[in-house]
């Protein structure tokens, strides 16, 4: 009998991931127009827009925590994706209905709530469905859980830009927010099949925080999850300034039956989830069986190696913007190329880091921990934020216009890699799974 018959998968598997891809068809659909709409509307100027995408994306990733603390000690997991999944579509019918400023502050402002809330309980939700029998599908299985966040993702990021640029920005806002009620209907449908791990109640919460197991994981996991933020901080900068950068660049696309296709600004960000589905079966079946074959290969150092490409990646986007600086027009390939490489950086850091956030978690606390490590997205967008407001204090170029920019991130980013390498390189993991 071989493993995949002794550890068969979890009949909630497919429900969570069904609603996974049409949730991330909402967000990233909604996303790639978000830029491009606030400065064409000229509701905001491109600072304003910068300022404004960054401090939502920080939003996202800080309203975790509360998701956590309802799913981890008072309502439990699956109640408490179905009660944020109902503000969420409230948000983005908000966001269709009203696309003044007033309405795009609400409208935003309740997606952060719904999307963030969800964000650690979904994830979190789908390791419960596994114990210690059938651990080892864990991994395949969290694979196919960031194949389906990037296939939602790939989708949307070019069809809303063409409903945007085609129709209206009604249509184009409104299409997301059908997808996100599909997506509640995909999971509340898998309600009979799912394990349920109970919340503990809020005083037994507070109590785990103070085991020692509670406190390891607290002071370890804060120490990577902090380093981790840097890498955010110039990863979700591939839909705010790298789209503006683009807009300066020929985005024409040669074909040998045609003279081309000419490509939108946000439309290359669909680039980003294309490669995943590419890269994360070529990474899993390829390029770590070789590496394992060679050494040991720890999280720790997948994410260390992940964190060096995207280095070099904003050192790219660093040579673009010296051309743009310089008169030229650089083709959009540049950005095809540090996209590969910004994308084999995220399978590095942001798949290991989702397994690692949950295994290394003890069992009452693994949305908690797993909010913990979205915060250091929300960190990350702070970093952005705060740099961007310095820039304009000293009256340098923002916005992601000049090389300036661009190579103090890639300084920041590179630094960081080496601090991290230092800190972790002698970390043991620790693995909490639900007994068989």
């Amino acid at each position: 009998m071989n493993s995949r018959t002794a550890s068969p998968l979890p009949a909630a598997v497919p429900f969570i991931i069904g609603n996974e891809i049409a949730e991330r068809f909402s967000y990233y659909g909604m996303r790639s127009i978000l830029m491009v709409y606030m400065v064409s509307s000229n509701l905001f100027t491109e600072a304003d827009a910068v300022l404004t995408f960054h401090l939502f994306s920080m939003g996202i990733y800080l309203c975790p925590v509360p998701g956590a603390i309802l799913a981890d000690a008072l309502l439990g997991k699956y109640p408490t994706i179905i009660l944020l999944s109902l503000v969420y579509c409230l948000g983005h019918a908000t966001l269709a209905l009203d696309l003044n400023r007033t309405g795009i502050f609400l409208g935003l402002s309740l997606i952060a709530i719904g999307s963030g809330g969800i964000k650690p309980c979904v994830s979190a939700h789908l390791g419960d469905q596994f114990d210690e029998r059938s651990v080892s599908l864990l991994e395949m299985v969290f694979s196919w859980f960031y194949l389906g966040i990037n296939l939602g993702a790939f989708i949307a990021t070019l069809l809303i830009p063409y409903l945007l640029e085609k129709y209206s920005p009604h249509v184009a806002f409104g299409v997301p927010g059908v997808l996100m009620a599909i997506a509640t209907l995909v999971f509340w449908s898998g309600r009979t099949k799912y394990i349920a791990v109970p919340p503990i109640g809020i005083k037994n919460y507070l109590k785990v925080w103070k085991t020692p197991e509670g406190v390891f994981a607290l002071k370890t996991l804060t120490l990577f999850f902090l380093q981790i933020s840097v890498f955010w901080s110039l990863f979700d900068q591939s839909a705010s300034t790298w789209v503006l950068q683009a807009e300066h660049m020929d985005l024409t696309v040669p074909l040998p039956w045609s003279g081309g296709i000419t490509v939108l600004p946000s439309q290359i960000q669909s680039l980003n989830p294309l490669f995943i589905l590419i890269l994360v079966p070529l990474f899993s079946r390829v390029i770590y069986p070789i590496w394992e074959h060679r050494f040991p290969i720890s999280m720790p150092g997948k994410i260390y190696a992940g964190m060096l490409l995207t280095t070099i990646s904003f050192g790219v986007c660093s040579m673009v913007e010296f051309l743009i600086q310089s008169g030229a027009k650089p083709s959009i390939y540049w950005h095809v190329f540090a996209y590969v490489l910004l994308t084999a950086a995220e399978v590095l850091v942001s798949v290991t880091a989702l397994e690692f956030s949950y295994t290394q978690a003890p069992p009452a606390l693994k949305s908690s921990l797993m909010s913990f490590y979205l915060l250091s997205v929300a960190l990350g967008n702070a970093i952005t934020v705060a740099l961007n407001y310095l820039f304009a204090v000293f009256h340098l170029p923002t916005a992601g216009s000049g090389i300036t920019y661009y190579l103090t991130f890639t300084g920041l980013m590179l630094i960081t890699s080496i601090v991290f390498r230092l800190t972790t390189r002698n970390y043991i993991p620790r693995r909490y799974m639900r007994p068989a």
